[in-house]
């Protein structure tokens, strides 16, 4: 809910608009820092890809692909590796957030220069426009810092430089535990569940001890907040006076939440599954996207290896 509410739905919205195409790809290079079982990343992979195609990305219009069938990310993540200066990935938040909890022995390379690469995945499309959460800000001007050093040593403009484009009303999305929802911390809720299952997600989200009879404050309840990201304003308002009433328990919240999530995603669910059990859809989907991708990527690659001297 958090990928979905956060960035996916968002995504999909700005790709709708005219005039705009866009460039959207699953990270499963940048997975191996923290995940290194194949059949589980080949599984997350599939799941990643049939969200996005069950929330109506238009693929016609856009470009969708996995990262790693495109080998010039890579490539070009090389290529800028030797541009960037070591006391500016000594500073990305998620290299020192690693060090400060585990120790210097927790991170690998591969989160060091995480965020080369993701100035080469953004580079190589010319993007000029990048969606971003606010903790992401600090890895676009990374990748803008990158980008300005390679084309003023260069004197040409090889690389366009792109702009951050940041919601600034888009909150962290809480997890059953109140924590920000994420797969590190399993507080997640995963909407394409079956019934069963997802009620029981949705039953362990953390509440309060106050008694059913009294009244509760919505906005301090973790049930609430998650309704409120997902109802239209009549059905949050009526959530918020029960919860001021009283006689309303987070049972009752939970049960309506469980049965909004049923309702609002009912087609989105129904094209998840089918594409989850049909691979060869799904397949040809990304695939489609990479031989798009890697002719966008291809051309960026040779204008980075004539400047270079490799052609």
């Amino acid at each position: 809910m958090g990928n979905l509410l956060g960035a996916i739905k968002p995504a999909i919205d700005l790709s709708k608009q005219a005039g705009n195409e866009s460039f959207l790809f699953i990270a499963d290079q940048h997975s191996l820092t923290t995940l290194k079982d194949g059949a589980t990343r080949r599984e997350y992979t599939r799941a990643v890809a049939a969200t996005w195609l069950a929330f109506g990305l238009d693929t016609t219009k856009n470009t969708f692909w996995r990262q790693s069938r495109v080998p010039e990310h890579t490539e070009l993540a090389w290529y800028l590796n030797c541009f960037t200066p070591v006391p500016m990935l000594m500073n990305a938040t998620s290299y020192k957030d690693k060090v400060e909890k585990f120790g210097e022995r927790s991170a690998s390379a591969g989160l060091f220069t995480y965020p080369v690469l993701q100035a080469a995945d953004i580079l190589l499309y010319d993007a000029n426009i990048v969606p971003v959460g606010k903790d992401q800000r600090q890895h676009l001007e990374m990748t803008r810092d990158i980008a300005s050093s390679f084309n003023h040593e260069y004197g040409t403009e090889v690389f366009v430089i792109p702009e951050a484009q940041i919601d600034e009303r888009i909150m962290t999305i809480p997890g059953i535990d109140g924590q920000k929802m994420s797969k590190s911390y399993n507080n997640y809720i995963d909407i394409f569940l079956p019934e069963n299952e997802l009620n029981k997600v949705i039953k362990k989200i953390l509440s309060d001890s106050t008694p059913l009879e009294e009244p509760k404050n919505p906005d301090t309840d973790i049930t609430f907040q998650l309704y409120s990201l997902m109802a239209d304003a009549g059905q949050t308002e009526a959530m918020r006076q029960k919860y001021l009433a009283g006689g309303y328990g987070y049972g009752h919240a939970k049960k309506e939440l469980y049965e909004l999530i049923i309702t609002r995603f009912a087609a989105e669910r129904e094209r998840f599954n089918y594409f989850m059990s049909n691979e060869e859809a799904l397949e040809n989907e990304l695939q489609a996207g990479e031989e798009k991708a890697r002719a966008v990527a291809g051309a960026t690659i040779r204008r980075v290896r004539e400047v270079l001297g490799y052609n």
